[in-house]
């Protein structure tokens, strides 16, 4: 059992981990996650990639919202701009696959600094109110773009050969989802431990105190929102290569709502928490309708018909769950229980 924590290189501090048992259990978790497709069936390796994807933005909210304290309610926004980025660069500009898919995080990222200006002078509120707005305006500008942007029809989206790999197969597109959403992960982990990471907390945190000790507000805040727009955009496109189709009724509010809940229930701030909250929060719909199958009548019903209103309701009852019984979230959680396993039985 490990008893202390002392370091004697300064390699030892900019490690991701020096646990053996951690480094053990994720390269355990990556092979079974690798494994997947060969033992499960069709509906839980969708399930598996959906959860891949939207990891991917659920970090890009995580690095705003969770590192940097600033609030949006318009990432859907991003998520559009990444998703016709993808599609309009494949189908219309005829780039190579590779290519429309760094579009896909460059457009996005483009409007974030645009977006991140009044993040300069507006907190809280104010600022969630103009990211929504901005959603709003990204959404009717598509609608009026006519034959380019497919307008309300969409456009329709082939999963390409990317990379030598065909991800026209639902497997295929499982692994590429995969590889995408681990190095999300570990940039962003790497982005929290070093200046900028550690800069970004110092804002949130308390913005004055920030500046005061020599963090510039301008360059960081932006920057959050240029590498949270960025890897938002490229789950848009992720999420259109899914879909098949990029449209502007793919991309409803309901996935910023989604977005926030992900990061309330897993734990703001935290990577691990945002694999935790998606997990959970993608996760807990389907529980919640093979319930009701099971139960029958009118609630089983509902799941088909009033599934948008269902989702937004589980969605709140939860981040009140967790606001008002353990605002750490499931992060917070999964850390007292791994300190009650390693201290047992001296607890307490």
């Amino acid at each position: 059992m490990r008893s202390g924590f002392f370091k004697q290189r300064y390699r030892d501090f900019v490690v991701l981990t020096d646990s053996p048992a951690v480094k053990a259990w994720t390269v355990l978790l990556l092979l079974a996650l690798v494994a997947a497709p060969a033992v499960v069936g069709n509906f839980m390796l969708s399930h598996l990639t959906m959860i891949l994807f939207t990891l991917v933005g659920a970090l890009g909210l995580m690095v705003l919202t969770g590192f940097t304290g600033l609030i949006s309610l318009g990432h859907v926004g991003f998520l559009m701009l990444g998703g016709y980025a993808y599609a309009i660069g494949t189908t219309r500009l005829g780039l190579p696959p590779e290519l429309a898919l760094v579009l896909s995080a460059v457009a996005p990222a483009v409007f974030g600094l645009i977006v991140g200006l009044p993040s300069l002078r507006l907190h809280g509120l104010y600022l969630a109110i103009t990211t929504l707005a901005f959603s709003y305006i990204v959404s009717a500008t598509i609608l009026a773009g006519g034959k380019f942007t497919g307008a309300g029809s969409g456009i329709m989206v082939e999963r390409p050969v990317m990379l030598g790999l065909d991800l026209s197969s639902d497997r295929a597109f499982y692994w590429f989802c995969l590889a995408m959403a681990v190095l999300a992960v570990l940039l962003v982990l790497n982005l929290r431990r070093s200046y900028v990471g550690r800069a970004l907390v110092a804002i949130r945190d308390n913005d004055i105190a920030a500046r005061t000790m020599g963090v510039s507000l301008v360059r960081y805040k932006l920057l959050a929102f240029l590498i949270s727009a960025a890897l938002t955009g490229v789950a848009g496109a992720l999420m259109g290569m899914y879909m098949n189709i990029v449209s502007v009724e793919g991309y409803p509010f309901l996935l910023s709502i989604e977005a926030l809940a992900i990061i309330i229930v897993g734990g703001i701030g935290s990577v691990l928490g945002a694999v935790f909250g998606t997990i959970f929060i993608l996760t807990m719909p389907e529980v919640f309708a093979s319930l009701m199958a099971a139960i029958g009548g009118q609630l089983a019903d509902s799941m088909t018909t009033r599934a948008h209103e269902v989702k937004t309701i589980l969605y709140g009852l939860a981040v009140i769950g967790f606001l008002r019984f353990d605002p750490r979230g499931l992060r917070g959680m999964w850390h007292d229980l791994r300190h009650t396993w390693v201290h047992w039985p001296l607890r307490y």
